[in-house]
């Protein structure tokens, strides 16, 4: 049994006129011990899954689900009371931008302690003294000076080092890392992923890594889901995914990588647009955009369906299909 269990989930806001979907059906599973990574553009509602998950969404927000359990707990069944119990113990997150999320007006070391704090941790001195160690975790040099600092006074990568330590100060079996390298140039980028792999190791915890990064999920996920205008289309391992994509689309992101281009090819996009917010076809979400487009795509939304051990895929023509009609395609167009 998955230790994270999430079966349709739908998320819908308030608009103007009326609710607007922004995650239709979507399916998601995590085992215990396992890097799972959520890829996806801006927008396609990464983020907003997990809050969902987390129970963190503005409560004028519309969560269904036909299941949400997590270890021997169904969420939603759960009270409001006793959920925000398990998720302040169990499940953390970390959000992308640190200085956004850190309060200005309290040093590093105060914001830490309160963590404790609400963990119900007794002792002014046993909380110090985890601080410390906490900020020795993630790799943060003489931490009993960094006590007395303030955000302001840390570098960006600095800031999210607290942030992580923050995270994981009650032991979390779950660990949600929501674009956490996002605001970081490329050398801190660096550090802070092998910083969560090798606290993922030491913990054993499950760590879900949202990301626009196909790279970044390329060196550190073991599973990966590309998500699309609220929708899973495609999942499996992150080697299967990156070397035989089966979705039309994760190919279209993938065709567009730099490195696939060479330096004298014109980067390769994706036609369209994405559906507008309250407008979505009850037909294929990618159908519009899709060059391999038939007449089946227009007629419902296809499932996600297993195709192979660890792999789902939501298209009415994956795998062999999709080269078969990809060839054809080909042939016409001559």
């Amino acid at each position: 049994m998955a230790y994270l269990d999430v079966r349709n989930l739908s998320v819908s806001f308030p608009t103007a006129r009326g609710y607007a979907r922004v995650v239709e059906g979507l399916d998601l599973t995590l085992d215990e011990g396992e890097i799972l990574g959520i890829v996806g553009e801006s927008g396609s509602g990464k983020s907003v899954s997990a809050l969902a998950i987390l129970g963190l969404l503005p409560p004028d927000s519309r969560v269904t689900a036909d299941v949400m359990r997590f270890g021997t707990h169904d969420l939603l069944a759960l009270s409001t009371r006793a959920r925000r119990r398990v998720v302040g113990q169990d499940m953390s997150i970390i959000f992308q931008d640190p200085m956004a999320s850190l309060n200005p007006c309290f040093t590093v070391g105060w914001q830490i302690d309160e963590t404790l704090r609400i963990g119900r941790m007794r002792g002014r001195g046993r909380r110090r003294d985890r601080v410390i160690e906490l900020l020795q975790q993630v790799g943060i040099p003489a931490p009993e000076k960094r006590l007395s600092a303030y955000p302001h006074q840390l570098s960006g990568g600095m800031n999210q080092r607290v942030m992580i330590a923050m995270a994981i100060a009650r032991n979390p079996r779950l660990l949600i890392a929501d674009e956490p390298t996002t605001a970081l140039d490329v050398t801190v980028q660096k550090q802070i992923l092998d910083l969560l792999s090798k606290l993922q190791r030491d913990t054993g915890m499950s760590l879900i890594l949202i990301s626009h990064d196909l790279g970044v999920l390329a060196r550190t996920a073991h599973r990966v889901m590309v998500m699309y205008a609220g929708e899973g289309v495609e999942e499996a391992e992150t080697r299967a995914l990156f070397t035989s994509p089966q979705h039309p689309y994760t190919r279209a992101l993938l065709d567009a990588l730099p490195e696939h281009a060479g330096a004298h090819r014109r980067l390769p996009t994706i036609p369209g647009l994405v559906p507008p917010l309250g407008a979505r076809p009850e037909s294929c979400i990618f159908g519009d955009r899709c060059r391999l487009v038939a007449p089946i795509c227009r007629e419902g939304r296809p499932a996600f369906e297993s195709h192979g051990p660890h792999r789902r895929v939501r298209c009415h023509f994956p795998a062999h299909r999709l080269d078969l009609r990809e060839e054809a395609h080909l042939v016409h167009a001559r």
